[in-house]
């Protein structure tokens, strides 16, 4: 800081400056009408007056002392993750330390370290506005940038900060000098994914559209490049391709699922970086339109819940048939008054089974109306990959029950004819199997296992129904339970398909609300899609996901193994290793994790079951160029007056020195410079007559003693 010392002249009136523009005001008045009528010396008299009136309006000389105020330069060091590539963030750390131990008369440098925000690239600017926002507008100096210039922030024009006003309204621009983390402009090569559908159906292609680019001095588009393809554990697929055009590729989707797609570009000769001649997307194998075959016997309250259920999910082709009339019944009416379709037997049940992806018994009596070899149809649709959904009621154990058809063959449960009927209040419960099976572990309100039955009412429960089977035996698995505990709803699989059974006709009942309602919806929805395999409604499973660069490793079972078994991880690089799980019994899932620091796609097995898991970019702007470059940081630099330097290798840096002066020339090969801006604080006033009163009074008495003089001679 400098001292300094300002002098000026300044007015303390003795009288009111409205009375002493007054007397001005007469004076003149005086002299003129003395001139006019050519009386001498008016004009010594008015310099009387005036020397007066000076006099009272109190002249001063005023003395400021005042010393300069130290500006402020602020450095901007970048730390995001791209400045982790060689030897980037050493350079920044070196360059910024021996830029901060600077000494400079009269400039600080405040250091702003600026980290990844975590989704959107380096912003500097935004920490450069943030910044500077805390230091007085006539104490900044101006800015430095430590790094590998990829910023996504880079305005069109300087940033206001960069533009302040003096005190005398005029807009002066300070300088901005960008220093580079490199020796010079660098080549690389990026792979970018386009187009990517988050779904796509199972059993049709899904379309990729990928772009390898290459970028730097020397590089050109059109230059031969090989693509790597790999989709989940399967072998890489090579696939030439030709930089700077676009390529599309078409990926089978085989079953639904999750599909990890990994795809890499061959490196170019000399480039910075392979880190970004990867990339990974995610693709869901969804079904197409899920073909439903709904068959309901006699009309029934619970027809609708179907109908509705099935009409409002907009993935499902749902036919729906009715038996309203069964073959027995003959009451005289004549063909041409019924108005009823025809039932398609042949056509659902032998010509297009296999079209369908599920097929709903819904209290359906067969009375002859399938004859056998169209129900042994129904049980091989299930054995070749089917599924079958019944519900069933009083007609399961009549005359034309379907357990005593082929059909009984592929059912879970057998219902004895002249016992299994049970008819009174009860509330359907899980089983501990159901609580931790995916279908109905997630189901809210089931009633506590001592709720009695005859409770009609309990705020949040499932409500009551009023009849259900009683099966003698029973294989699969019983998820929920009814009367005296007996199995209520069973799954199981066979061969290649599955079934479903239901052994009551009372959901419906949850549909009207009574007693509390239930998850009827929701319960139904659930069987329906685990019937047609959905992968997230598996008893088994084993998924892998990555976050924050740990390999987290979850089975789900429902197997009362004491001893989990142990999973098997292969790294994208091809080592393996062995994890054990730690089991959590009151979920039925057992869990562990271990560290994942490389790119690409990771494969876990338990020896059954194959999850795969990649890394997620958690910011993709800051990786899509990896260059050091100048090409976004330059401009900007330049309007300022800036300078762009290169700072070279860690042992060698290119440092410029840092100057202050007053001069436009703000930087050199060797040297930038920081404008003088004249920043100070006032630190003491005095104030002292310009001239001693007695001076003054001798003054005007002169000037009056020789106009009286002028005016007496002839």
């Amino acid at each position: 800081m400098m001292n300094s010392l300002m002098q000026s002249i300044g007015f303390a009136p003795l009288l009111p400056l409205w009375l002493l523009g007054l007397l001005g005001i007469a004076g003149i008045l005086l002299c003129a009408w003395s001139l006019y009528n050519g009386a001498r010396g008016a004009l010594l008299r008015l310099a009387a007056l005036a020397s007066l009136l000076f006099w009272l309006a109190g002249p001063q000389h005023l003395r400021e002392s005042w010393h300069s105020l130290p500006q402020t330069a602020l450095m901007l060091v970048d730390q995001s993750p791209s400045m982790s590539i060689g030897q980037r963030a050493v350079i920044a750390r070196q360059a910024a330390d021996a830029l901060a131990h600077m000494q400079v008369d009269g400039l600080n440098i405040r250091t702003i370290t600026v980290h990844q925000n975590g989704h959107d690239g380096t912003r500097l600017f935004e920490a450069l506005d943030q910044a500077a926002a805390d230091i007085p507008p006539d104490q900044l100096a101006g800015a430095m940038m430590v790094t590998d210039g990829q910023v996504t922030d880079v305005p069109a024009n300087l940033p206001d900060r960069l533009r302040p006003r003096t005190a005398m309204g005029e807009q002066r621009t300070l300088p901005l000098h960008v220093l580079l983390t490199a020796k010079g402009e660098e080549t690389d090569r990026k792979l970018q994914i386009l187009e990517a559908p988050p779904y796509a159906i199972a059993g049709q292609p899904a379309h990729l559209r990928v772009l390898a680019e290459d970028s730097g001095p020397g590089t050109h588009a059109g230059t031969p490049a090989e693509l790597t393809l790999r989709v989940n554990g399967e072998e890489p697929v090579v696939i030439p391709v030709t930089t700077g055009t676009p390529q599309d590729i078409n990926i089978p989707v085989a079953r639904p699922g999750q599909m990890l797609i990994s795809l890499s570009v061959s490196p170019l000769a000399g480039e910075v970086s392979q880190l970004n001649n990867q990339s990974i997307t995610h693709i869901m194998g969804i079904r197409d339109r899920l073909r439903v075959l709904l068959i309901s016997g006699t009309p029934n309250q619970g027809e609708r819940v179907w109908r509705r259920l099935l009409k409002a999910d907009p993935a499902v082709d749902l036919i729906h048939f009715t038996i309203l009339r069964p073959p027995e019944k003959d009451d005289g009416t004549p063909l041409s008054d019924l108005a009823l379709i025809a039932f398609p037997v042949k056509e659902l049940f032998q010509d297009k089974i296999n079209q369908f992806d599920l097929i709903i018994l819904d209290g359906f009596e067969n009375r002859s109306i399938l004859p056998h070899s169209y129900l042994e149809n129904i049980a091989n649709f299930v054995r070749r990959g089917g599924g079958l959904l019944l519900t069933a009621g009083p007609e399961f154990v009549g005359p034309g029950s379907l357990q005593e058809t082929p059909v009984g063959d592929v059912l879970p449960a057998h219902v004895p004819p002249e016992t299994g009927m049970v008819e009174r209040q009860f509330r359907p419960r899980l089983t501990a199997q159901g609580r931790q099976h995916p279908v109905t572990a997630a189901l809210s309100g089931a009633p506590d296992a001592n709720m009695p039955d005859s409770t009609t009412t309990v705020a949040g429960a499932w409500g009551p129904w009023y009849r259900a089977l009683k099966p003698d035996s029973t294989h699969g698995e019983v998820l929920m339970s009814g009367p005296d505990a007996a199995p209520l709803l069973m799954l199981d699989r066979v061969d290649q398909g599955r079934v479903a059974l239901l052994l009551s006709d009372q959901i419906w009942l949850w549909s009207r609300g009574e007693g509390g309602g239930g998850p009827q919806a929701e319960l139904l929805r659930r069987i329906s899609h685990w019937l047609m395999k959905e992968p997230e409604l598996e008893e088994e499973q084993l998924a892998a996901s990555i976050t924050d660069n740990v390999l987290t490793v979850t089975r789900h079972s429902i197997s009362t193994e004491a001893t989990p078994p142990d999973v098997t991880v292969t790294a994208p690089s091809g080592t393996q290793t062995t994890l054990h799980l730690h089991a959590a019994p009151q979920d039925g899932s057992q869990t562990t994790t271990l560290p994942a620091n490389e790119a690409g796609i990771w494969q876990v097995t338990d020896g059954t079951h194959t999850a795969y898991a990649a890394p997620v970019q958690s910011d993709i702007r800051e990786m899509t160029d990896l260059r050091a470059t100048a090409t976004k940081l330059a401009p900007i630099a330049h309007q300022s007056g800036g300078g762009v330097f290169w700072l070279g290798a860690p042992k060698h840096l290119a440092m410029p020195t840092i100057r202050m002066a007053e001069s436009n020339n703000l930087h050199s090969t060797d040297w930038l410079t920081f404008p003088q801006r004249g920043a100070h604080i006032v630190t003491g006033k005095s104030a002292e007559p310009l001239l001693p009163t007695w001076s003054m009074l001798l003054v005007s008495l002169a000037f009056l003693f020789a106009g009286w003089w002028r005016e007496g001679r002839n």
